[in-house]
């Protein structure tokens, strides 16, 4: 079996994104310089949609005509429906498509599907439109119809905030800031909207949610996922999944969500992306799988698998991993893909194989892996041909593959229409998704300090406005955003064409006065830029805000050495307050918990703004203002020095757990009391809950979202050391001035149960320490007996 005939064709591509096809009779006319799409539309005010729903559709049956489909392809065609390759080969040198090019990679090597906006591999336009990006998928869709094995081509996009790579679809709060608001609901939306615009585009396949636990906070990745807790980025995640997916076989606004990354990302050594994580199997099991478990109880239809390695074992090559714990113990039984280049990287970067194709053997060999994000050359399609062809890998594992490749094409109705809906377009940049995302900014922004009741600030009062977050859409958007690595410096605010606001506007529509602004620093923080005139306004005005915070980044263009703030910003804070006696407000406009320095002493207000996506200037403004009272809270432990990155709500108890600001921690505008902790049964045991209660109440003088949060610490446990803390179960409910609600949460011995270091998951009877809200309201718990035979075993796991 030799490699499919026309093996050798022009040159399309390089490593860099840059296409250049050399039979093309196009000249090459462009410059590079990436334009701005002219496309205008006026999205509509609103739309219907299908709501929340715990009912889930899921992959699994694979149906018969999928299996005769499967039976009649070719090796060569079976192959291709396993590889995914990047939008940028398909890319001619003018920035356009090249219909050659999308000919030769369906004709030649029969591809199943692409990924990427065209937009991050040196396309025409820096943003494109739902229209345009839609006639570039519908073109590709049209030749893959006609060529090739005539199977429709399954599009997939890093839509994980958002359609963030569609001009105009409303770009969402990063996933830490949507945990912040610990109200699932607001995971929901930004699934459906993402979902909703991505098809739009005619894309099919979101890579997301991101499901990582963010342990170590120098990681770059870590705005990505829904924070460091395990309970909270499980129901955080299921939201998630029911926004993108819903019912994905029957309503084409749905996309496939793609659990990722499985799994123990979140955890790299040394806090630098890919870097190697030391994991033990049963923590893992513990505080990294419940995400994923709860993906994949929703339906999640596809997974990725993680970079890097565990214990120093690759994740890609691993048999436990990929196979006895994802597909095994856990049930997976979608399609699961690898990340971009992945398998090359075991030869290429990691050294866990001698060889691509000894990389490539061992995956299929060992793994459960679908399709291979190979993203930039023929590698995979070559290597396989040749693995096939010698017998190492037999034609009934490429069928297991294709088969759940084909069956997700049919679920999302490719087989019945392919192209994009032209009639989503008119909804994307909707006022009611822009609506949707701006209240999730007002339920995630954390007040961290308020001095004196500094905020909220009043209209009648004269404020000066200084730092470089506070006028930047693109600052407050980060990463994956526009671009992979937000938009650039020179992309500037111009590139959203209004599709997004700043704080200092929505300072402006609060107040109705434009507000005095001044830079002070760079972004980057390496000059203070006119310092003695700020500190003249300074002296001048009421109160300062400054707002600080960080470039655009992510994966390893964001890795960094320390935590600390640059030294330039916290010089800025420091004058400020050091040479005038005007209160200074500080907003955190960042991706991870910065350490603060002298500002966690020198700011009489601090508020962590996370990175609240393109519509986060107004509610961050109205909340200065109190036009409505701040209700996020710390999803993440906050560093208060650098040795804390790794610190966690649920290290061992007997540490020393002294953050900045702890999980679960945050202020508002209220007074706020709990009274009254009772539970129904001093014993807990299986199979019986226990229920408990708790009185809050709102003194005043705001109405109040207020988050109550039910956290177990065990005494003791035989043989190993309990947490600190277990987060158990949340809800968030809205109190007016002067209102009490009684709130009632269940808790069951089985929740308490651990995984020992021989993979059992068993409960040791103890005391028990149910608290509410116990960095914030203090002795505010109660305490049961938890019971049970600790030799009672209730899951096992094979290692």
């Amino acid at each position: 079996m030799g490699l499919p005939e026309a093996a050798d064709p022009p040159v399309f591509g390089s490593g860099a994104g840059v296409v250049v096809n050399t039979s093309n009779a196009t000249a090459c006319t462009w410059d590079g310089v990436q334009e701005l799409d002219d496309e205008v539309w006026k999205p509509a005010a609103s739309y219907a949609f299908r709501g929340r729903s715990d009912e889930t559709q899921g992959p699994g049956h694979i149906d018969r005509d999928i299996m005769h489909m499967v039976r009649r392809l070719t090796v060569t065609e079976k192959i291709g429906q396993m590889t995914q390759v990047q939008v940028g080969l398909l890319l001619d040198c003018n920035g356009e498509l090249n219909e050659t090019a999308v000919k030769h990679w369906i004709d030649t090597w029969k591809i199943g599907s692409f990924l990427e906006s065209p937009g991050n591999h040196n396309g025409r336009y820096s943003w494109y439109s739902p229209q345009k990006f839609a006639e570039l998928t519908d073109a590709v869709q049209k030749i893959a119809l006609e060529h090739g094995s005539k199977i429709p081509v399954l599009w997939g996009l890093d839509s994980v905030r958002g359609a963030n790579y569609v001009k105009g679809a409303t770009i969402f709060p990063a996933g830490i800031a949507t945990a912040a608001t610990f109200d699932a609901d607001h995971a929901f939306a930004a699934g459906r909207v993402a979902a909703k615009d991505s098809r739009a585009a005619g894309t099919h396949w979101a890579f997301a949610p991101v499901l990582d636990i963010a342990v170590n906070k120098l990681w770059s990745r870590t705005y990505e996922n829904f924070g460091e807790d395990p309970y909270l980025s499980a129901q955080m995640g299921r939201a998630s999944v029911q926004g993108y997916q819903g019912d994905y076989k029957s309503d084409r606004t749905r996309v496939a969500a793609c659990l990722k990354h499985f799994i123990g990302y979140g955890y790299p050594f040394d806090g630098s992306d890919r870097a190697n994580r030391h994991i033990a199997a049963h923590e893992l099991l513990e505080y990294y799988v419940p995400p994923f478990r709860a993906a994949i109880d929703a339906g999640s239809a596809t997974a990725m698998e993680s970079y890097g390695v565990v214990n120093g074992e690759a994740i890609m090559l691993s048999h436990y991993y990929l196979t006895q714990l994802l597909r095994k113990q856990l049930g997976f039984e979608g399609m699961l893909v690898t990340d971009w280049g992945e398998i090359n990287s075991q030869a290429t970067l990691y050294r866990t194989a001698k060889d691509i194709e000894e990389a490539t053997k061992m995956a299929l060999q060992q793994t459960s892996v679908d399709m291979s994000m190979v993203a930039d050359d023929d590698s995979f399609g070559r290597t396989m041909l040749n693995l096939v062809a010698n017998g190492t890998v037999s034609e009934e594992r490429l069928n297991e593959s294709v088969a759940r490749v084909l069956q997700l094409k049919k679920d999302l109705g490719l087989f019945t229409d392919p192209f994009s809906d032209p009639q989503l377009a008119r909804t994307v940049g909707s006022l009611q998704d822009v609506n949707a995302a701006r209240d999730a900014v007002r339920e995630s922004v954390t007040l961290l300090k308020n001095e004196n009741n500094v905020l909220p600030l009043s209209v009648e009062e004269k404020v000066l406005f200084v730092g470089p977050t506070l006028d930047s859409t693109r600052l407050m958007g980060g990463g994956w955003n526009v671009h992979w690595q937000g938009p650039s410096e020179e992309d500037g605010d111009a590139v959203y064409q209004g599709f997004g606001d700043t704080i200092i506007r929505g300072v402006r529509k609060v107040t109705g006065v434009a507000p005095k602004y001044m830079q002070g620093v760079d972004i980057d923080g390496e000059a203070l830029i006119d310092i003695d005139k700020v500190v003249k306004a300074a002296n001048k005005a009421d109160k300062v805000v400054v707002g600080l915070g960080e470039h655009t980044y992510a994966e390893n263009g964001g890795n960094i050495g320390q935590l600390l703030l640059p030294a330039k910003h916290i010089e800025l804070v420091s004058a400020i307050a050091n040479q005038t006696d005007t209160p200074v407000v500080v907003v955190l406009v960042q991706g991870r918990p910065r350490g603060l320095g002298s500002i966690a002493q020198d700011a009489a207000a601090i508020l962590n703004a996370y990175l609240p996506g393109a519509y986060g200037g107004l509610p961050i403004a109205e909340l200065l203002y109190g036009r409505s009272s701040p209700s996020g809270r710390l999803p993440t432990t906050y560093p208060a020095t650098e040795a804390q990155a790794s610190s966690t709500i649920w290290q061992s108890s007997y540490g020393e757990y002294a953050p900045q600001w702890a999980f679960g921690y945050g202020l508002g505008y209220s007074n706020i009391t709990y009274t009254n902790v009772t539970v129904s049964h001093s014993d807990l045991q299986m199979g019986t809950p226990v229920t408990v209660s708790v009185t809050v109440t709102n003194h005043g003088p705001y109405a109040q979202k207020e988050v109550v949060q039910m956290y177990t610490h065990q005494q003791y446990r035989a043989g190993y050391a309990p947490e600190l803390f277990r987060l158990r179960e949340f809800t968030k409910i809205d109190l007016n001035v002067g209102a009490t609600e009684t709130v009632l949460f269940t808790l069951t011995a089985e929740e308490l149960a651990f995984w020992d270091r021989r993979l059992r998951r068993r409960i040791e009877p103890a005391p028990v320490t149910v608290a509410i809200n116990p960095f914030t309201q203090k002795d505010i718990s109660a305490v049961v007996q938890l019971r049970g035979d600790p030799g009672y075993v209730l899951e096992e796991a094979e290692y």
